[in-house]
């Protein structure tokens, strides 16, 4: 995490603390959102933001990668790590965006819908005291669920995928919800 905020330093609105699920973008929100978290949820579905180096996120929870094909999976494995603890788990997600051509981190669609993915399955776990942040992510992807595969490839993010050489075609299946079943955990709790 490249930042220089402080989760101490953060105003408390932007901790979305009093929510289970909470969501925000890159190093600044993970510093805002997931200091307390049990989980957090790494959102870089095309790893082409900043990345995540899972020992520099704040916080001592767990930490998990997920993108689209994999979002099912991962909320299952946040249902079970919330069983494991025997008490509601507080959820980060944080999306990884893009990198801007200054070098900074700038919002990638693809990103957004990947967290929505995994709030919705969240929710359908029966985790859904979702900030209006998670919700609005939420709203995003299952208004926009039956595009998902082409919005990845037709996003800048994967624009620029294609323009380097990669396949259209493989770049989609990234997108097929419900086709990853193994969760890549990059920190445990």
């Amino acid at each position: 995490m490249s930042s220089q905020t402080n989760p101490s330093t953060v105003p408390a609105a932007h901790r979305q603390a009093k929510y289970q699920v909470r969501f925000d973008w890159a190093a600044d929100g993970a510093a805002a959102v997931a200091a307390d978290a049990d989980v957090i949820v790494w959102v870089d579905v095309l790893d082409d933001g900043p990345g995540a180096d899972a020992a520099a996120l704040p916080g001592t929870g767990a930490v998990v990668a997920a993108g689209l094909a994999d979002a099912a999976a991962v909320a299952q494995w946040v249902l079970d790590e919330q069983v494991r603890l025997g008490r509601r788990a507080m959820i980060a997600l944080v999306a990884a965006g893009g990198t801007s051509a200054s070098g900074g981190t700038r919002f990638a669609v693809e990103d957004l819908l990947a967290a929505g993915a995994v709030v919705d399955a969240l929710a359908t776990l029966g985790i859904d005291y979702s900030s209006p942040e998670a919700a609005a992510a939420c709203a995003a992807f299952t208004g926009l669920r039956g595009a998902v595969a082409h919005l990845l490839t037709a996003s800048v993010s994967g624009q620029e995928r294609i323009a380097a050489g990669a396949d259209a075609a493989a770049l989609a299946a990234s997108g097929r919800l419900g086709t990853v079943s193994e969760v890549r955990v990059l920190r445990a709790a």
